[in-house]
């Protein structure tokens, strides 16, 4: 495994040249994939919607954050904020009521529902989900089994919707327990590290995984549960089972906490944009949105955004660096690569 990321990342390294990167297209002894090129980013780029003045609130993405927990506050506000300054119009964190306090003084900006303490907590989430575009399970969610079947009855919902869905953190524990409850949903995204990603791998595939053949485990993993899956790591390796996309764009060796938090607000906003082009008229821009799929451009576009943002944070601050430091990066770091997705000239 070590060796293969190693030779990806001497062909991988991100430059800072406004919305393209430097890659190429490697062969390994597990087959063919691809890395990011300056193709798909622009495919990723006719995917996000224009800023215009016709448009009101809630256009651009309404996100619903579900987690956090007494001793996990931080980790909902992570996902929330990068979803809100990756361009969603709103965001709502759906949570514990020992957890809303503190989530809402992190930011005016989130909405926070402490509906876990509802008297019916499944009733009280599922009715408000007509209200968003993408749904986001996991982020300090915590482990407790009450809440764990509150979510599992609310994923049926999000599934009847059909509503994106990505699945991070806590949200993935419930996931290893009980990988019936998202097999085949095909806008669903798991975005395991590496010990997540051993344990569920495990438990789906019934064998352990082989660390000399990751892109291979990756695939297999994803085509078994029929969903899209993130292995996060020096390099982030996307499969949906079919293809294989790795992004080993440079980032830092700095690892604080929050930085997984912040790849999952951004995959949830961009699996919205991917999938409501995808229900557009394809053009001849849109053919690596019909080969990859929706989910598989929302993941290299979210593992892009939270490796530069890693980057220019710690070019910064050094061994100081926080995840709130890398929020600060992420309206650079998305018209770098993205543009400015506006036709206005302030």
């Amino acid at each position: 495994m070590f060796s293969l990321i190693s030779y990806i990342l001497r062909f991988t390294k991100f430059t800072t040249q406004p919305r393209s990167s430097h890659y190429e297209t490697l062969r390994s002894c597990s087959g063919q994939f691809e890395t990011l090129s300056p193709k798909l980013i622009g495919a990723i780029s006719q995917c996000i919607p224009k800023l215009t003045f016709d448009k009101h609130k809630g256009q651009s993405g309404r996100v619903c954050v579900i987690g956090g927990s007494v001793e996990y506050t931080g980790a909902p506000y992570f996902a929330g904020i990068s979803a809100l300054r990756c361009g969603a119009d709103l965001c709502t964190i759906v949570t514990s009521a020992d957890a809303a306090t503190p989530i809402k003084s992190y930011s005016g900006e989130l909405i926070v529902l402490p509906d876990f303490n509802a008297v019916d907590p499944a009733k009280a989430i599922t009715s408000c989900l007509a209200r968003y575009h993408t749904v986001l399970i996991g982020p300090g969610l915590g482990r407790d089994p009450v809440k764990l079947q509150i979510v599992e009855k609310v994923l049926r919902e999000i599934k009847e919707r059909k509503l994106p869905l990505v699945i991070d953190a806590d949200g993935l524990h419930l996931i290893t327990q009980r990988p019936e409850i998202i097999q085949g949903y095909q806008k669903a995204i798991l975005t395991p590290n590496a010990i997540e990603f051993d344990r569920l791998f495990t438990k789906v595939c019934n064998k352990i995984p082989n660390e000399e053949e990751p892109i291979m485990d990756v695939k297999l993993l994803a085509k078994t549960l029929q969903v899209t899956v993130v292995l996060k790591g020096s390099v982030d390796i996307v499969s949906n089972g079919a293809y294989v996309l790795v992004v080993g764009t440079e980032t830092s060796p700095r690892r604080c906490g929050g930085q997984g938090d912040l790849l999952a607000g951004f995959l949830s906003i961009f699996s919205y944009w991917t999938h409501l082009k995808r229900t557009q008229t394809y053009d001849n821009q849109q053919k690596h949105l019909k080969l990859y799929g929706p989910t598989m451009l929302a993941a290299v576009a979210a593992c892009a955004m939270t490796r530069e943002c890693n980057r220019r944070a710690f070019a910064k601050c050094r061994r100081a660096m926080l995840a709130s430091d890398m929020i600060d990066e992420i309206g650079a770091v998305f018209e770098d690569m993205f543009g400015s997705q506006t036709d206005c000239q302030i």
